[in-house]
């Protein structure tokens, strides 16, 4: 078989013309290379290279072994600097998964300053229709989850990247904008806007509403946070938005948020690992951005 040392040769001899250069270029004595030559040649049954006075020539067969040299080597020596520095932690790319949607506004933050401080390894975000959330973090389809769910799972680790209210977002000039908060019963006959989750995993739902068996009048679920905010600001329903979501847009649309009950429904958004991604360390670099990134 044809290794990687064998090409080298053919690459040093052609491009230095000798034995003996070749074999300092290569750090090898020159009878360590007259060896190898012989041994290579003896193996694939065909010569080589040729004798003209001190200097060698390629026969065809050495040409056509020399052009592969050509296209192989600096392939091959590239993909192991790459392997390297991706098993420092110093390149590579990293397959971001989100569940949470209003979270996308907060990840283009973080991933500014990521590929600011990491020139070195790409982003890819992996949307939720595209994995399969917890299992595709285990299953490899991402490096690393973006979630405000927490669960107990042998092969992950749940980093908390920040603790933050759930809010109601109204109109201004809506009859709950007066409120300093609401209970459930006041959604009865509200039109309520979500982001397309299922119910279940609505905190609206699973931690206000359905505690106190309420059901708003309606629910219509939107994709889109920008079209969402201008049906509130245009007194079509209410929505529920993260507190530090709400006030990032709260100059650009007439909206008031309320608190969710007298005390408020708090939330952790966290970044979910395998085990055995922990000592990456461009994997814990984006962790540590989000933690200070809010």
């Amino acid at each position: 078989m044809i290794e990687l040392s064998h090409l080298k040769i053919m690459i040093a001899l052609h491009e230095k013309g000798t034995l003996t250069q070749a074999a300092e270029a290569l750090c090898l004595t020159q009878s360590a290379l007259s060896h190898q030559i012989r041994h290579l040649e003896k193996k694939l049954n065909v010569k080589l290279w040729q004798r003209c006075g001190r200097r060698l020539r390629l026969t065809p067969a050495g040409e056509l072994l020399l052009k592969v040299g050509k296209q192989t080597v600096p392939t091959l020596v590239q993909t192991e600097m790459t392997l390297k520095a991706m098993g420092q932690g110093l390149q590579g790319l990293l397959r971001i998964g989100v569940e949470c949607y209003p979270c996308h506004e907060w990840l283009t933050q973080v991933i500014a300053q990521f590929l600011h401080t990491q020139p070195n390894i790409d982003i890819d975000i992996i949307r939720k229709f595209q994995f399969s959330g917890i299992n595709g973090l285990i299953n490899q389809q991402v490096d690393l989850l973006i979630t405000p769910d927490f669960y107990e799972h042998k092969e992950l680790q749940f980093h908390p990247l920040f603790e933050y209210e759930q809010v109601l977002i109204v109109p201004t000039k809506h009859a709950l904008a007066k409120k300093n908060y609401i209970v459930a019963a006041d959604l009865c006959d509200q039109m309520l806007f979500t982001f397309p989750i299922e119910k279940q995993r609505l905190d609206i739902f699973q931690l206000f509403l359905w505690p106190d068996k309420v059901e708003p009048k309606a629910h219509k679920q939107i994709e889109s946070l920008a079209i969402m905010l201008q049906m509130v600001e245009h007194q079509r329903g209410v929505c529920v938005l993260p507190e530090w979501l709400a006030d990032s847009y709260s100059l650009q649309y007439h909206v008031k948020k309320i608190r969710l009950g007298k005390k408020g429904i708090y939330k952790t958004l966290y970044a979910a690992i395998k085990k055995e991604d922990q000592n990456v360390s461009y994997i814990n670099a984006f962790i540590k951005l989000g933690m200070d990134t809010r």
